[in-house]
């Protein structure tokens, strides 16, 4: 892939319950590790398998039900009251504004506001971190510079995908289809979707090189309506939901689709209650000959999850075998894995 990402990320990491970096929200990586307790109370996860036991059917009460969203015929109106910025070409929505025009509890799911209260980035079943862009999304974004994996002609999935960089970039590397979800339809909705917009569509301000952080005029008022959705965004479908809906979604849907060659998944396996429902997920939606590439820390504190715990339930599974590609040893240690069927090629 032609492209890098070249991102400071802090090296030091609290384990406290609200310690975040606050200097720059979008870019910064304080972890799933600060609500600890609070992720065996409700359920689901946002962009994880919720309920991975049996039996929890009151869990599924607190997920909101999975649903497609549309991209609207006037692709500009995406972007209306976004400001833009642009880092090593790579175009996203600044998070401090969404967060600000969303905190007066008048956008569905009201989760800004409830985070805001909660003093938490993670409040389960009801807002899992999807406004957040978390460190080890640039790992794996690294990850797959550095190993130049081809995306050409494949169907993608960004699991979990938050702000979408993992399914931005294998749009960048010509993927036949790109398919982005989230746990919330707010952040579908207000980060998701115009980040794709943003890195698929010439708004004629330009993208601008350099690894300096830039700020990108917003589009105007009154922008000129386009004719037909770009290539490269027809090539996307975006759904919000929890895993298994998703899946059940996707799998039933009048539009059926087939199995993900690819599937990109960050910070996704921070607790162990949704490793069934992940393990689910994914062995529902590969290819028979699919990889999937997670991203993750060595351990979650707190939470109790990490690469150590989910690479034995998935060998105990006996379903995918697991291995390491990549250590990242700064700080708390971090891990990219590959994920494939037993008897696949």
């Amino acid at each position: 892939m032609a492209f890098r990402f070249n991102f400071a990320i802090e090296e030091n990491e609290s384990t406290e319950p609200g310690a975040h970096g606050e200097a720059d929200s979008q870019l910064d990586p304080p972890k799933h590790e600060q609500t600890a307790h609070a992720a065996a109370a409700c359920s689901p996860q946002p962009g994880t398998a919720k309920h991975a036991g049996k039996g929890r059917s009151e869990n599924k009460l607190c997920s909101p039900a999975a649903r497609e969203h549309h991209v609207p015929e006037d692709v500009s109106k995406v972007l209306e009251n976004k400001v833009l910025e642009t880092v090593s070409d790579l175009r996203y929505v600044n998070v401090a504004v969404v967060e600000m025009t969303c905190r007066d509890g008048t956008h569905g799911e009201d989760i800004v506001s409830k985070s805001v209260s909660a003093h938490s980035d993670l409040i389960p079943g009801v807002y899992e971190g999807g406004l957040k862009i978390w460190e080890c999304t640039f790992d794996l974004l690294e990850y797959l510079s550095e190993a130049d994996l081809q995306f050409a002609n494949k169907a993608v999935l960004d699991l979990g995908c938050g702000a979408g960089l993992l399914g931005i970039a294998a749009l960048r590397g010509k993927a036949g289809k790109v398919h982005f979800q989230d746990y919330n339809s707010t952040v579908i909705d207000e980060i998701t979707l115009p980040n794709v917009v943003a890195n698929c569509v010439n708004d004629g301000n330009g993208t601008g090189g350099g690894d300096d952080r830039k700020l990108v005029k917003p589009p105007s008022k009154r922008p000129r309506k386009a004719e037909c959705l770009p290539d490269a965004l027809s090539k996307c479908r975006f759904f919000s939901g929890e895993w298994s809906e998703v899946s059940r979604l996707l799998l039933s849907s009048c539009e059926p689709c087939s199995k993900y060659d690819v599937i990109l998944t960050s910070e996704t396996i921070y607790n162990p209650d949704y490793y069934g429902a992940l393990h689910d997920t994914l062995s529902q939606l590969l290819d028979r000959n699919g990889r999937v590439y997670l991203a993750s820390k060595a351990h979650y504190f707190g939470v109790g999850g990490g690469i150590y715990l989910f690479e034995k339930f998935i060998e105990e599974r006996k379903v995918f075998r697991i291995s390491t590609v990549k250590v990242i040893d700064k700080g708390l240690k971090r891990f990219i894995m590959e994920m494939a069927f037993k008897d696949s090629s």
